[in-house]
């Protein structure tokens, strides 16, 4: 491997707020397999994982015990491991409820999402709506998010589920309180946000500003292409239980950790290791606490 390679940033997305254990008996949901998932994508080349807590049941909680106490497992079972949270924590939930389990917590990193937007499940060949939800990103969440993230020394994993997300940013940015680099996080195949385009990601990219990050993550059969035109472009990847069930063959993953295995070989077969995770803080700016 040449010796300028960028490392390549492999985050692990454990579980988001709808993906269930019928969809993937893999699925985390207790305390327990969260400490194990996340310790399996770390020893298969994860450098960070991305965590929405869940219930012994199932149900998204933004309950601060229950969130700290999956944080806390995690960490120790791999205290290197860098966690980002979600302050996407389910419908319905209030902004104040959202912030305040990152605000207790406080982990390195968290999601920062920046589009109001529609949000749904939509039977992709007929059209057909089986759940209509309007996700709610206002401005002023997006100033009071911020502020709060910085403030509270957590770096804001920026969400653009389109180009109109990053420019967002870029507005409330002007108010100064964003530490650099920013660190964005490119999702497609959300119904509602935009499909993976092999062109939109090159417009996108090209309107970071100077010195930014970027990470790809994508639903579905999305997922991998989009993670290995991420990775050929300089980005970081994203895989995991939250964005697809399934490998490249259409077989169920044995868990988040089997897509981590994936990304690894991608990257090392377009001439990038894995950073560890005390790289992967390097080059996204994390604070220490």
């Amino acid at each position: 491997m040449a010796k300028d390679a960028t490392p390549v940033i492999i985050c692990a997305a454990l579980t988001g707020a709808a993906t269930m254990k019928n969809n993937n008996p893999s699925v985390p949901y207790t305390i327990a397999e969260f400490a194990e998932e996340a310790h399996k994508c770390r020893e298969a080349g994860a450098a960070m994982v991305h965590v929405h807590a869940r219930t012994d049941d199932g149900q998204s909680t933004h309950e601060i015990d229950r969130v700290q106490a999956v944080y806390d497992a995690i960490k120790a079972k791999s205290p290197e491991l860098l966690i980002c949270l979600s302050s996407a924590v389910g419908v319905f939930k209030t902004p104040e409820e959202r912030l305040a389990q990152i605000i207790a917590v406080k982990p390195e990193m968290a999601s920062y999402n920046t589009n109001s937007m529609n949000f749904s499940i939509i039977d992709r060949n007929t059209g057909m709506i089986f759940f209509d939800y309007i996700f709610d990103n206002t401005f002023t969440m997006l100033q009071d998010f911020g502020r709060a993230f910085e403030e509270n020394k957590v770096k804001p994993e920026i969400e653009c589920y389109d180009v109109g997300g990053l420019d967002n940013t870029m507005i409330i940015a002007k108010q100064g309180f964003f530490t650099q680099p920013m660190n964005f996080n490119f999702v497609w195949g959300v119904t509602g946000g935009q499909r993976f385009r092999p062109e939109m990601m090159i417009a996108m990219k090209n309107a970071l500003p100077p010195g930014s990050n970027f990470t790809t993550c994508a639903v579905g059969v999305e997922q991998f292409p989009a993670n290995m035109m991420s990775c050929i472009l300089g980005g970081n990847m994203r895989v995991g239980m939250e964005d697809n069930t399934r490998m490249p063959n259409g077989d169920l993953a044995k868990g988040s950790y089997e897509q981590v295995e994936w990304a690894v070989r991608v990257a090392e077969n377009l001439n990038r290791k894995p950073a560890t995770p005390a790289e992967a803080r390097q080059i996204m700016g994390i604070r220490a606490a």
